[in-house]
């Protein structure tokens, strides 16, 4: 048991200084060889920001814990936005000025209804898993397209910035995609290995850890990306961060993690932790979009989202024990 929460902690620890390595490292080698920066924001960003969660889940599926797998990505969605939307909301209430981000949330919300409709028969197969990730990459070239097509839009401005920001020596740079990545599935098979051994030794399912844990664990360079982005007062990148997020742990680290195995699914993961995704994804909706006003997240709603995840916490700790 000692031994599985040392790795569980330290897979933690290198976990987040390798993803930041591994975004820093391709952020700056991109830009090195004259990728436009508003891509380096979307594309290259945003795949780095979850490779976390998209390692950690691979490798729980390959290793026949598919639990953990679907617990970290549904978890991780869950923590997105009661977590890191609602503490940051609290510390700083959240405009919502982008046009992009108001089309991308009622697209948000029908992914998740498309995860409920693979959830239903109790089982995602490869063939669920394949439309999964045919329809992350048509919503990746979407979203491509209309950021080009809107450059003047806030948040697309804000993103350009932020690749910008990324700056080293080709050779470091590379040295760090390299490294990082390697860093990256050290910690991951660290991190899925101590959470199976704790889950063994404490009798409960690996998916309360993948939804609890891990799920914590890999959500937090998105935490800290999006306080950065609260003190800058840069709200829709923020909001859009999450956003992407959760289209890539809801599409892309699902649907790799069922075409390596398909996954049978426990009953509760439909009738609890889906269903308070949905919950959340449909209040960010309501929230975010503004239905003719500008979208807005006060502190009131930051606190309202942040008691939702700490019950859902609760919720799921209760049933555990």
């Amino acid at each position: 048991m000692t031994w599985a929460v040392a790795a569980l902690l330290g897979g933690l620890i290198l976990l987040m200084f390798s993803a930041d390595r591994f975004v820093e490292g391709s952020a700056a080698t991109a830009r090195n060889v004259g990728a436009p920066p508003l891509i380096i924001g979307m594309v290259i960003i945003g795949f780095g920001t979850s490779a976390p969660e998209m390692l950690v889940s691979a490798i729980s599926a390959a290793q026949g814990n598919p639990g953990l797998a679907l617990g970290n990505a549904y978890g991780s969605n869950v923590a997105n936005i009661g977590l890191i939307l609602g503490l940051a909301a609290v510390f700083s209430p959240i405009a919502v000025h982008s046009q992009m981000l108001r089309k991308e949330l009622p697209v948000l919300t029908l992914v998740t209804l498309l995860a409920a409709f693979q959830l239903y028969n109790g089982r995602i197969s490869r063939a669920d898993a394949w439309v999964l990730l045919a329809v992350f990459a048509l919503l990746m070239a979407w979203t491509i397209v209309q950021g080009v097509r809107r450059r003047g839009d806030r948040y697309s401005g804000q993103l350009a910035r932020e690749a910008e920001s990324y700056a080293m020596p080709f050779g470091r740079a590379v040295f760090w995609v390299v490294a990082g990545l390697g860093l990256l599935l050290l910690s991951s098979r660290m991190l899925v290995w101590g959470a199976v051994e704790i889950a063994e030794t404490l009798g409960v399912s690996d998916l309360v850890i993948g939804l609890t844990i891990v799920a914590f664990g890999t959500s937090l360079p998105e935490l800290a990306s999006s306080l950065a982005a609260i003190r800058k007062g840069e709200h829709d990148l923020l909001l859009g961060n999450v956003v992407g997020s959760n289209f890539f742990n809801t599409l892309a680290v699902v649907g790799i993690a069922g075409a390596i195995q398909p996954m049978e699914v426990d009953p509760e993961v439909l009738s609890r932790d889906w269903l308070v995704m949905a919950l959340l994804t449909l209040s960010l909706f309501a929230l975010g979009y503004g239905f003719g006003r500008p979208g807005r997240i006060n502190r009131l709603e930051g606190a309202a989202l942040l008691a939702c995840y700490l019950a859902y916490m609760s919720w799921v700790v209760r049933g555990a024990l």
